[in-house]
């Protein structure tokens, strides 16, 4: 399946048996309480034609003082008239308890099975490769995977129990309207049944205009997250006012979606109480024929015509529970859509456990694109021996970064092989793969949460001696010191509150403690000022010590003691070797690339 999110329409959103199979599992630990909740609301929907249903024997038997006759039973006025009263409080009473206790197992079950469903699809999230979120939107992915589990899950039980309160509110009522005269039922429920006609009419509508408002809800979070992650270059750039006719440009565009909507579906009410008026006036008119000759009493028409107005709003919220349901439904389709993307990357049958670096590291004719057609790195061959340190050079957008990411596995070549001791990468096991790689980045990540969190994030189980003695050799032991408290502070999202080197230093720690035999820094240092710079090259000249390394650098340093230096141009090794060997080489890309980007840096050091 394609990794590009659609935000519109799910192609399953009207393939109502495939949804319910689909959500069926996350309901099943809460079938007791659905099904509860279900029948609850039954009775609270018949309620309402037990309060129409009362008017007659209170009109004809209390006020006209006659006793009320039921089959061989006969209930005098008096006590019909102590009755009614009492009756009508604790039908109060048991409304609302009915009502408390089915709002409580609605809110209950809903918020269970939304938790469930956002648990799996961050685990769907936090499985998928870095291609998915190279070509996804974060405002898109955060509505996708958040807002429509929440709109689908929580409102499934709600729907589904306001559908059927509401049915039998309709049926209940109706029952009442046919015991009190079948000739005026039938004009009153034909009549009604014409009102809710522009509420069929308007459904296409409003599924489009959801769609519409999702896409700019998507929009607006992306907005966000640019705006707060890119906030010191909002500010460099004095880009304020930019940011902001975008926002303001999608908050227009969110409104008249939603007037549209609004022009489209206010209509509806007046002309279904214009037409619902059309059907009392009928009522009332053949109601006094029969009253007159005596085919109706005055309490009948009384329960009648409560019974018809009562009618009104179930009709109307049934129209409104089915545009709901198919809502819920349209939002049903896009999360399980979620559920069917597969990651791109994953163990083959039967996959080997990767036990560390025995001999070498081996690219054999590879090719790789990242877009169809476009390629990135052409018959590229390259072996790096255990415990050599191999220097990647080049002009930027060359492809170094991509042979880097090749070695974990984030994508997978086009063709030609990576091997590990003989071994293609795609027979190992990626987890196994995984564990055997460090890596270090020029803007290293840290989580929320405290400094020794982060650095155990390379080893959960890593012991205190372990931990000091990479604080140690990642010269954090100094910067520790100076903090009330130590290597327990807070560092805030993204670690903001460290500066660049304190960041590279928590994650060169981190790398560490890990201990894996083969270690990629992709310009570990070239964000750092120069003393900044030789702390974290001696806490990385500690990194690589006894490791198959990779180094992507801008330092001379790092560079020149490599192993080796491999120059990447426009996807292709053209020149390999150490540096003196390179400088010899005549019009060399690398004698080139030093002395235009490196000499400075050469006369600094």
């Amino acid at each position: 399946m394609e990794y590009k999110l659609k935000d519109t329409l799910s192609k399953d959103a009207f393939r109502y048996g495939y949804l319910v199979n689909k959500i069926a599992p996350f309901l099943k630990p809460h079938i007791p309480r659905i099904v509860l909740n279900m029948i609850l609301a039954i009775p609270l929907g018949l309620l309402d034609g037990v309060v129409a249903f009362t008017l007659k024997p209170y009109m004809d038997c209390v006020i006209n003082g006659k006793a009320w006759s039921i089959g061989h039973f006969t209930i005098e006025q008096n006590v019909l008239a102590t009755a009614i009263p009492f009756g009508i409080v604790l039908f109060a009473i048991v409304q609302g308890l009915l009502k408390y206790t089915n709002n409580y197992l609605t809110d209950w079950t809903g918020n269970k099975i939304s938790n469930a469903l956002k648990i799996e699809l961050f685990k769907k999230l936090t499985s998928l490769d870095p291609k998915f979120y190279d070509i996804n939107s974060s405002g898109l992915v955060l509505t996708r995977f958040f807002t429509d589990p929440e709109t689908a899950s929580k409102n499934i039980i709600n729907t589904l129990k306001s559908f059927i309160m509401t049915s039998f509110g309709i049926v209940g009522l109706v029952a009442v309207l046919l015991y009190n005269s079948w000739k005026l039922a039938i004009i009153g429920v034909g009549i009604m049944a014409v009102a809710i006609t522009p509420v069929t009419l308007i459904r296409k509508r409003i599924k489009k205009v959801s769609n519409a408002n999702m896409v700019v809800g998507g929009d607006m979070t992306t907005n966000f997250n640019e705006t707060f992650a890119g906030n010191k270059i909002v500010t460099a750039y004095n880009l304020q006012e930019m940011q902001n006719k975008k926002f303001e440009k999608q908050i227009h565009h969110q409104f008249d979606l939603t007037i549209s909507l609004t022009k489209r579906v206010g209509w509806m009410s007046p002309i279904m109480y214009f037409i619902c008026s059309i059907g009392i006036a009928l009522v009332m008119f053949y109601g006094n024929h029969l009253i007159i000759s005596g085919q109706m009493t005055a309490g009948s028409f009384a329960s009648f015509v409560t019974s018809l107005l009562l009618l009104y709003k179930p009709v109307k919220d049934l129209g409104r529970t089915l545009t709901d349901l198919q809502t819920t439904f349209v939002a049903l389709g896009r999360v399980f859509e979620l559920f069917d993307l597969v990651p791109h990357i994953k163990d083959c049958k039967n996959a080997l456990t990767m036990r560390g670096l025995n001999s070498s590291i081996e690219f054999e004719n590879v090719y790789f694109e990242y877009e169809q057609d476009v390629p990135v790195l052409n018959n590229l061959t390259l072996r790096v021996q255990k415990g050599e340190t191999i220097a990647l050079v080049g002009n930027s957008g060359g492809g170094k970064s991509t042979i880097v990411n090749l070695i974990p596995r984030f994508y997978d070549i086009k063709s030609g092989s990576i091997k590990f001791d003989g071994v293609n990468i795609k027979d190992l096991n990626i987890n196994s793969l995984r564990e055997n790689i460090s890596f270090v980045f020029q803007d290293n990540f840290l989580f929320s949460g405290t400094i020794r969190e982060n650095i155990l994030m390379g080893k959960k189980t890593a012991t205190e001696e372990e931990l000091q003695t990479v604080i140690k050799m990642a010269h954090l032991d100094e910067f520790l010191s100076t903090l009330e408290d130590g290597i327990d502070t807070y560092v805030g999202e993204r670690g903001a509150s460290l500066s660049g080197g304190q960041r590279q230093r928590v994650a060169i720690a981190r790398a560490m403690i890990k201990n894996a035999p083969i270690v990629i820094l992709d310009e570990a240092t070239s964000a750092l000022d120069n003393e900044s710079e030789a702390i974290v090259q001696k806490a990385l000249d500690n990194l690589m010590e006894n490791k198959t390394v990779f180094v992507i650098a801008h330092r001379l340093s790092t560079i020149s003691n490599a192993d080796r230096i491999a120059v990447i141009n426009e996807g292709e090794l053209v020149e390999l070797g150490t540096h003196n060997e390179l400088m010899n080489i005549p019009e060399g890309n690398y004698k080139h690339l030093y002395e235009m980007q490196f000499k400075n840096q050469e006369v600094k050091i």
